[in-house]
Order: C-alpha cells, then structure tokens, then sequence
C-alpha cells in the first residue's frame, strides 16, 4: 500500500487552510485535555448511472433470489434488536473468522455512511485495490447490499453466498437463545463473500449504533464516524454524546480514527475513546477539510485539504454542501489507510482522486430521475438530513414551486421531518409506502396538517397515485414554469418511486 503513487508539484500544505481552522467556532476548550493524550494526524510536508439492480431476468435465477429473500424475510428484522455481538460471533468462529482475511475500513456515523461508503470504495478502486463494500438498506435490491470491484454482485452470487453460509447459520441457531437476525445473517453473507473473491480491502458500514452492530466483529484499520445527530433515540441514547458512547465502539485498539465535524459532547466522547485505545486521529476541520467549493452543472466542483496536502479542482456529480463534506471525509480515510500523514507525507496522486470522484454514484441521494417536471429522489429519513437535502435543493434547483412527495416511517421524528422541509414545500402529498414499519398516510397526514396548514396537505395512501398527483400539481403552472417534485421521508419510499419512475 506504501507503494501507491503520490502526486508532484503540490501547494504548500499549510497554504489557504486557515480559514478551515477559523471555522471551528463551537469548539469547547476543555477537548484540548483530551486531544493532549491522543496522536493526531498531520502532514509533514457528468453524473455516472447509479448501479442499482433490478429483478434477475432469469426466472429461475429470480425464483431462487425470492426464496432466499423469504427465508431472511422470515427471521427477525433490522428494527428488532437483542443488543450483542455473541450470535454474529459465533457465526464467524464456525466459518473461520473470514472477516480477519483482508483489511478494512468501518463507517459509523447518523448520516452520510452510505454515501462516504461509496466515495471510499470509488477512491480505492481507482488505486487498483480489490474492493468489497457493504452498506444498508438497500434501495431497491437486496443484493445491492453487498458490492465486489464497486457493483452489486449478482443474484446467483447472492443465492450461492446465502446457501453456502447456511448449514453454518442453522448450527449457530440451534445453539443460542435467539436465531440469528436477518441483518446479522447478510453481515456474515458479506464477510463471507468478500474472503472468497478474495478482496484486498472492505469498506463496511454499521447497521445501527457501533458497539453491538454485527458487524462490529472486524477490527477496522481504519475508523470513521460520520456526523452524529439524534436519529435511534430508544435504542442509542437521548443526546448525541450518549449516541457517540455507541459508536465510539467500532473505534478498535492502534487504528486511524476519522471524525467528520461532531457536536461537542459527541467529539469529547469519540476523543477520550481514541486515547483509551492509542488511536491515532484526524479531525475534519483541523487535519482535513473543504477548502473551496462552487456548484457546477451535474454537481460541484470542490478544492479538498487532506491529510497529504491539498486536492484542488475535484469534480464531485452530487448535490450539497454535505456532499462535499463527505467527499472530505472519505478522501482522509483512504488517506489514513494508506499512512498519508503518517508514513508518508505527500498527498495521493492527484489525477486518480478527481477520475475516482467524478465516477461516484449514489442512488436515492439527490437522485434526478426525471425532467419536465423536475423529479428528485432523497432518502433523507430523520430531521438532520431533512435540513441537509433541503439546504442542497435550494442550492442546486431554482424551482419556482416544489411538490413534496413523503413517505415516511413510524418510528421516526416524523414531525422534525416535516418541519425541516415546510420552508421549501408549496404542497406536500403524504402517502405511505410497501414496508411494515410504515406509518400510515392518514396518521401522517394529521401531522402534515400541523405542520403545513390544510390547504398546502393532499393525501394519496398509494405511493403510485401520490407521484401521479405529484407532478400534477408541479405542471400546474405550464411546463416552463420551473415546478419540481421532491420523492423522500425513507428509503423504501425512494426506492419504490425509483422503480415506479423506470429506474431499476
């Protein structure tokens, strides 16, 4: 990994970085005491087609894949919780412990991971590294879930991995109080299936908190917690510092750890666990950040700072400021995985990080889907990526009038949801999507109606007549008008409305 090419001629590391350290403005001076006892990095010196898959046309190959989907489908699901690692555990020692044969980069955080995920595999692909990349939920296709070389492998795979895995999976269950999870099954699935390709790296994001996720059975090389909010209240904390308690778990003995910009009490809990365990850390905003930024067409063109020094004139095809930090944040984690800032002081190849950015993809974030109306896809589920998509609508569309369309589930801050998009709403159509967890179109709608006034509230339950009424409404002031429609409240609401709309 030392061996990959650095670039030449770069700016002086410490130029135009200034203005990142003049906006740490909330920083509390009682971090300096923790910092003190910890290591941190520091230097010495068009949009591409989103790979979400549709249903196998093969019948046979698609009746297999809806078999194996039903026998997950009936185990316990990623909302019901026994909060261990014991069963995960179990399951690794059976197989061989495939999770230890390949290094591997764990993501955490409440927002972002999916999209930081994806970025971090785009980067070490275009440096020749072997890939596997795990991520949840999926949009559309389960298997998508499980990516090689930065696509999702094929549903024969995903059949294969799953009957390999079984006779195993039915051994551990007959052996603990509770059977295996669906998510804990695909988290072997995963580490299985990366052993047999065999990749050279993993990016793994975490299902839920950190410390008992399933796949908190690795030891990341490297560390990264994305941006902490409260997201999971019941089951992780009622403040972000008692989120991050959670978190801070995947946070392992000697690592490089990545901290995207945290709320105080989530930084100092992160910080006292990266000494406790001798991590070494880089702090965005302090080791690496964004520097410059400027919307372009198709995305935005930003100038990052690295651990190496600075990347200028990065084209990025997605929509938002929180975008490009994420783009930061990935870029210092493949930094810190190949020892930039550490063993080796000069910045990655300059040329391979803009080819691996403008190639990054990120279905259902900010995802265009259609034009005349404008249709876009975000997955936004809590209040914190609310405020984030709508800071990124206003920034990337000049709508005149903007339809949303939401979808959203019950155990969610639905009403901070609402009010974090009432600002940019003319109207929104409330309806209700295919999964369980749904909260009804009428009881969403009684909090819409709060939030937004009768007038500005239409109700659809059928997620199919909820788009149709949707784009209605957005043409309602002539094609030319600039009407837009944004689909978002949940992933399976977008997915869904992915599918509706021929995509996948």
């Amino acid at each position: 990994m030392s061996d990959i090419p650095g670039g030449n001629d770069q700016p002086d590391p410490l130029d135009g970085f200034d203005e990142i350290i003049d906006a740490e403005t909330d920083r509390d001076p009682d971090l300096a005491v923790i910092e003190a006892g910890s290591r941190t990095l520091r230097t010495q010196g068009g949009p591409p087609e989103a790979d979400v898959p549709g249903r196998p046309e093969d019948p046979e190959v698609d009746a297999a894949l809806r078999e194996v989907e039903a026998e997950l489908a009936g185990r316990w699901g990623e909302t019901k919780l026994e909060p261990s690692v014991s069963r995960i555990a179990a399951l690794m020692d059976i197989l061989g412990e495939p999770q230890r044969s390949y290094p591997s980069i764990h993501i955490t955080g409440t927002n972002g991971k999916t999209s930081t995920a994806r970025m971090v595999e785009a980067l070490l692909g275009a440096f020749e590294l072997r890939t596997g990349r795990y991520t949840s939920p999926h949009v559309q296709s389960i298997t998508e879930r499980i990516s090689l070389d930065g696509a999702p492998i094929s549903a024969e795979r995903f059949v294969e991995t799953y009957r390999d895995v079984e006779p195993y999976v039915e051994m551990v269950d007959a052996r603990q109080e509770y059977r295996l999870s669906f998510f804990e099954v695909l988290t072997a699935m995963a580490y299985a299936a990366f052993a047999d390709a065999p990749v050279d790296v993993a990016v793994v994001e975490v299902g839920m908190g950190g410390s008992w996720d399933a796949t908190n059975v690795i030891d990341g090389d490297v560390a990264v917690v994305t941006p902490i909010d409260l997201d999971h209240t019941d089951r992780l904390g009622s403040t972000t510092g008692e989120i991050a308690t959670e978190k801070a778990g995947i946070v392992k003995q000697d690592a490089t750890v990545i901290l995207a910009q945290q709320p105080v009490d989530a930084a100092q809990v992160l910080l006292k666990k990266a000494v406790a365990v001798d991590a070494t850390v880089a702090r965005e905003g302090l080791e690496f950040g964004v520097v410059a930024r400027q919307v372009a067409v198709g995305g935005q063109l930003v100038t990052l700072r690295g651990l190496g020094g600075e990347y200028p004139e990065i084209f990025l095809p997605l929509h938002g400021p929180y975008q490009a930090h994420n783009a930061a944040v990935a870029l210092a984690a493949v930094e810190g995985f190949f020892g930039v800032g550490a063993e080796r002081p000069h910045p990655l190849d300059i040329d391979t990080v803009r080819k691996a950015f403008a190639a990054v993809a990120a279905p259902g974030r900010m995802e265009v889907v259609r034009r005349s109306p404008t249709v876009v896809l975000d997955a936004a589920h809590n209040p914190a990526g609310a405020r984030a998509t709508t800071e990124a609508v206003g920034e990337a569309f000049d709508f005149s009038r903007l339809i949303g369309v939401v979808g959203a589930s019950a155990d969610k801050n639905v009403r901070g949801l609402l009010e974090a998009f009432e600002p940019i709403f003319a109207e929104i159509v409330v309806t209700q999507n295919s999964s369980p967890r749904a909260m009804s179109a009428d009881t969403l709608a009684a909090l819409a109606v709060e939030v937004f006034g009768d007038d500005r509230v239409q109700v659809e339950p059928r997620l199919p007549d909820a788009l149709e009424a949707a784009i209605t409404l957005a043409e309602e002031d002539g094609e030319f008008a600039g009407g837009g429609v944004l689909v978002t409240g949940s992933v399976i609401t977008v997915g869904e409305a992915r599918l509706l709309l021929g995509r996948g």
